[in-house]
């Protein structure tokens, strides 16, 4: 409970943001870290803050993509023996000894959420957020799945549920499967931003005599 609550504090004028998941094994070098990077800074010139899980690979690009175009970049780091060191290109991030809290936490900010290709902890971030939604624990918020390729075998999988009724044959339209920014930047602007009257430049200061801070 104190560590939650010490994220909620932390992380509680980071403003509207879009949590982009992704594997933190794809590095500069790779298409889908560029691709990361350009789609982060298209969603930041909106507006919004880029939250990830504050580590290397995909995180990383996100965060870079943010501070290409002067846009906010925070991370909710989880505490590994591997692969978990924050990225440089974070302006604020929180570090997390349990994986379920920072779920809590890359959800409770976010009015978009972003899958690019990973493994098991991008699968789980994934179809967290589309249980919640799914079960209308929170709101109809955009899930975009980048790498029509490399998520095609997944996309199949999750059509044979629809087809064995494991799943609403309405729920497949609960997420985006596009390599098109521009197309994911449209059902941003149309499903977060219209639909619920953000101003994402709009952020409440802080209260300094409540010893809060951005």
């Amino acid at each position: 409970m104190t560590e939650l609550i010490r994220g909620f504090r932390a992380l509680h004028f980071i403003g509207p943001c879009i949590t982009v998941f992704g594997s933190a094994r794809f590095h500069e070098d790779h298409p889908f870290y560029e691709q990361t990077r350009k789609a982060a800074a298209a969603f930041a010139r909106l507006g919004f803050t880029i939250l990830t899980g504050g580590g290397p690979g995909l995180m990383e690009a996100a965060n870079r993509g943010a501070k290409d175009v002067g846009g906010r970049s925070v991370g909710c780091n989880i505490r590994l023996p591997v692969e978990q060191e924050p990225n440089s290109y974070l302006d604020k991030w929180v570090y997390m000894k349990q994986f379920f809290l920072r779920k809590v936490l890359l959800v409770k900010y976010s009015f978009a959420f972003v899958v690019m290709p990973g493994g098991f902890g991008t699968m789980d971030e994934y179809f967290e957020a589309l249980t919640l939604i799914q079960t209308h624990k929170i709101k109809n918020f955009p899930v975009i799945i980048f790498g029509r390729e490399y998520h095609k075998e997944l996309i199949a999988y999750i059509e044979n549920m629809k087809a064995c009724a494991t799943i609403g044959a309405d729920d497949t339209n609960l997420f985006l499967v596009t390599d098109d920014i521009d197309e994911a930047v449209r059902l941003i602007k149309e499903k977060s931003i219209k639909e619920f009257g953000l101003k994402p430049v709009s952020r409440r200061k802080p209260f300094r005599w409540l010893f809060e801070k951005w």
